[in-house]
């Protein structure tokens, strides 16, 4: 079960997971701020009454857009048997670097309610009607409908021209 109690260090960002705990300020590599899509594979989910909800099967990515669409969970079902799988709206998503896990402001009841699809049939996650409603479902802004260029306000590198010697060091390189 999740413990409640462990939301220091909040972050809150406009476009994506909503990331909470103190694993930002101690982790090595990359993370949490950036991550390789496969190291959250297989992370526990769990519902805003500390229910143990499911698994990340997967990360969808707009393409087009270049950002996090949804990430889809894996719920109920033994051993990949009978699961139902169901679209998360990325942002609907809040990740704990401390309990090493998502959270979804939503109780264990509505998710067993969700909307959800199998493995052998799965919706067109581009069709805006579909988006829409699994949006609604989760009481999230559709990522589509926010403007691609925000950044957030903590970044401040949105502005820099591309090729400018204004540009960000990474390593000592100048990128």
């Amino acid at each position: 079960m999740l413990n409640q109690t462990q939301t220091q260090g909040t972050m809150r960002t406009d476009q994506g997971a909503t990331i909470v705990g103190k694993g930002g300020a101690t982790a090595e590599g990359p993370g949490p701020d950036v991550m390789a899509a496969a190291t959250l594979d297989g992370n526990k989910v769990y519902s805003s009454d500390g229910e143990d909800i499911g698994k990340i099967k997967d990360i969808m990515l707009d393409v087009g857009s270049g950002r996090v669409a949804y990430a889809v969970l894996s719920s109920g079902g033994f051993l990949g048997i009978g699961d139902k799988l169901l679209a998360i709206p990325w942002h609907a998503l809040t990740l704990d670097t401390q309990q090493k896990c998502f959270v979804l402001n939503m109780t264990a009841e509505h998710v067993k309610n969700a909307p959800g699809f199998d493995k052998d049939h799965w919706p067109s996650m581009a069709d805006q009607t579909w988006a829409t409603s699994v949006h609604q479902y989760y009481g999230s802004e559709p990522y589509w409908g926010r403007d691609r260029y925000d950044r957030r306000d903590d970044v401040g590198v949105g502005d820099i021209p591309a090729g400018s010697s204004d540009a960000p060091e990474a390593g000592g390189l100048k990128l």
